[in-house]
């Protein structure tokens, strides 16, 4: 029995952007003031994308980039995002604005007496000049001797900036290409046990430490999202990774 539409043709019929973005948050227990941090994306805008409300938002793009990072931070595909905002929202080009026109040239009587006008300044200007100099030359400065009530400068305290805190790594790894085994550990490879199973094909498992330290078996399988933005794992069939918040590399 044959149907009118497929199941991917239905899939994409009802796929709702907002929906699915609050879905994925509420999935993973996330907050805005959070994720704000994270991606520096307003919450106020995190909040529109959610509600289809674009024009909260400046421009295009400015919705087409802030939908990308909010996607592929919650671990979605954020080309996806942006191909069904342009079908469903974008309908032309945006507009360039207008150049303003230039506005006539005032008369000459008016560049007559600006220049006048400037003239006599400029000549007060310099009649003051003349009066201060002739009456600072006319009474010389006294000077104190040195070592005669005279304090010495103290040396300016040097202050060190204070070392910052690491930044916190929130990885999401997803099994995309087939099984994967893991074990996970926080800080190093004898740290506290995050995870330690079998990733299945499909699923979805966050991390969040300061450095976390993994063992897998099949890391072609997987692809990682660190901190917002997609990351390659190491190849040359690497099996233990550290991860930190500047990247991912072979453990040692």
């Amino acid at each position: 029995m044959r149907f009118g539409r497929t199941a991917l043709q239905w899939a994409a019929a009802v796929f709702e952007i907002g929906n699915s973005l609050r879905e994925a948050r509420l999935r993973q227990a996330l907050d805005f003031p959070e994720i704000e941090q994270t991606t520096k994306i307003r919450a106020k805008y995190l909040r529109a994308l959610e509600d289809e409300q674009f024009d909260v938002l400046p421009a295009q793009t400015y919705v087409k980039g802030f939908l990308r990072s909010y996607a592929e931070y919650l671990g979605l595909d954020g080309q996806l995002y942006v191909d069904e905002y342009n079908s469903r929202f974008v309908v032309g080009e945006e507009e360039t604005p207008a150049r303003p026109r230039r506005s006539a040239p005032p008369p000459r009587g008016v560049h007559v007496q600006s220049r006048v006008v400037l003239l006599t300044l400029l000549g007060i200007g310099a009649v003051t000049a003349l009066v201060i100099v002739a009456w600072t030359r006319g009474e010389p400065q006294k000077k104190e001797p040195v070592g005669l009530n005279s304090t010495p400068s103290q040396p300016t305290p040097v202050v060190h900036p204070k070392t910052a805190k690491g930044t916190t790594v929130r990885l999401i790894v997803t099994a995309k290409r087939g099984n994967c085994w893991l074990e996970v550990h926080s800080g190093s490879a004898t740290g506290r046990i995050l995870f330690q199973g079998t990733l299945e094909l499909g699923q979805r498992k966050l991390f969040a430490g300061r450095k976390i330290w993994i063992t897998l078996d099949r890391p072609e399988n997987l692809s990682t999202i660190l901190n917002g933005h997609t990351r390659l794992l190491p190849r040359g069939g690497v099996k233990t990774l550290i991860v930190t918040a500047r990247g991912i590399s072979p453990g040692v």
